[in-house]
């Protein structure tokens, strides 16, 4: 089996999103910094209250799901439907926008480490306006595999080939996307390989540690991109590196469709868009009782 080859390093950018959350982008800060089916990811980790604690207050979403993955910290998620959801540290919050819903994700500590990501994963046309959906994912219920010469693979969403019992993902509900995201820890020796299908496009985003990019070392707050050709791809910390690496592992089958994005409304059309914002505005982006509101911004 042959690895798939780094096509592009790129790093992530500075930037804040709902009510002054600091964070970096690694997806979405450019319509050409997109890897299709994935449209944004963002990553935050700060122990400053004061980069955090204002949090996401209530916006708007549709055409899309996000997924949310704390590492470390606590959030709360309320949304128009009535879901109500504790977010802790290990666990994942799996959200289908579909034709809409409006919710809050606000921090509930005041000090301490807050590090995650969330990711923005396409929906295609047929499926953007579905009903929208929420679902929890606690630690205890996402498998964790140690590898051999230290670290581990923690499996969000998908399907691993793993020797004679294949790693199956907390998530693996059908979806034309099929994605694959793993948290993935190596520390020594020649790393893991992954198996990844020939359908899919793959990237690693490096956060923790500095992993091996062929003629250099990738430093945290970077995402590799790999190439579609080869069946696998080699995840190893950077030579001379004590403390391993971590990245976190998103793949998926890309839909092939136009996209057309304004602030948390991703459809394949402006005039999609335009209806999105006259819905919002109107109260009746989603099932259920949502007040008008102005056009929305940002997340």
């Amino acid at each position: 089996m042959s690895n798939r080859s780094i096509v592009r390093i790129l790093p992530a950018v500075d930037t804040e999103d709902g009510a002054g959350v600091r964070l970096r982008r690694a997806l979405g800060y450019r319509q050409d910094v997109r890897m299709d089916p994935f449209l944004m990811l963002d990553a935050f980790s700060s122990d400053d209250p004061n980069d955090y604690i204002a949090g996401f207050p209530p916006h708007p979403h549709r055409g899309f799901e996000t997924v949310t993955y704390i590492i470390d910290g606590h959030m709360r998620h309320r949304d128009h439907l009535g879901n109500e959801g504790d977010l802790r540290a290990g666990g994942v919050q799996w959200m289908t926008a579909g034709r809409g819903i409006v919710h809050e994700e606000m921090p509930q500590q005041e000090n301490g480490l807050l590090r995650g990501f969330q990711i923005w994963l396409n929906l295609p046309a047929a499926q953007k306006m579905q009903p929208a959906h929420y679902r929890d994912i606690p630690a205890a219920a996402i498998r964790t595999v140690g590898l051999p010469e230290g670290g581990f693979i923690k499996l969000i969403a998908g399907t691993i080939p793993w020797g004679h019992c294949p790693l199956r993902g907390a998530e693996r509900s059908p979806r034309a996307t099929q994605p694959l995201i793993a948290d993935i820890c190596v520390m020594t020796g020649q790393g893991v390989e992954i198996p990844i299908p020939a359908t899919h496009h793959a990237l690693l985003y490096v956060f923790q540690g500095a992993l091996d990019g062929g003629d250099q070392a990738v430093a945290p707050g970077n995402t590799v991109w790999f190439g579609d050709q080869g069946e696998t791809l080699r995840i190893a910390p950077a030579p001379n590196t004590s403390d391993g690496a971590r990245a976190l592992l998103l793949a998926g089958k890309p839909l092939n469709e136009p996209i057309a994005q304004y602030g948390p409304f991703v459809m394949n059309t402006s005039q999609e868009i335009e209806q999105a914002v006259r819905d919002y505005q109107n109260g009746v982006l989603a099932s259920g009782a949502v007040k008008p509101r102005a056009a929305p911004a940002g997340r």
